[in-house]
């Protein structure tokens, strides 16, 4: 885990990429069920993760996704995607384009530090 409230968490997704997940700690199905207070609190977070995602890594393009299929609560994938990543331009369940290759990204860690302080 790399962020907690009281209304939600934040883990990181092992990836060729940056990715994390926003999950609420209260195991809402759909973001539609979830009070206004706790929608609003993951838009806030959403946008700081896109935000911060995009000044530190300086990607293509930022995905964020919300199926829920597999882990059938509210959660949010934030993804930092790069023309050369190997599954660009299909989606990261998509199909794999080109062997995947070292990004030269700068340390996931740094980045976590950075995107802390983007809550305050």
């Amino acid at each position: 885990m790399i962020y907690e409230n009281e209304l939600i968490y934040i883990e990181k997704e092992n990836s060729q990429i940056p990715w994390i997940k926003i999950f609420t700690k209260e195991p809402y199905k759909e973001f539609s069920d979830c009070p206004s207070f706790l929608q609003e609190e993951l838009f806030k977070k959403i946008l700081a993760c896109e935000k911060a995602m995009i000044q530190f890594y300086r990607p293509d393009k930022i995905n964020i996704a919300s199926f829920a299929n597999y882990v059938p609560r509210v959660h949010f994938h934030i993804m930092a995607r790069f023309k050369e990543d190997a599954f660009f331009p299909e989606c990261m369940w998509g199909k794999q384009q080109r062997d995947k290759k070292d990004l030269n990204l700068a340390d996931f860690n740094d980045f976590v530090k950075f995107l802390i302080k983007s809550f305050d």
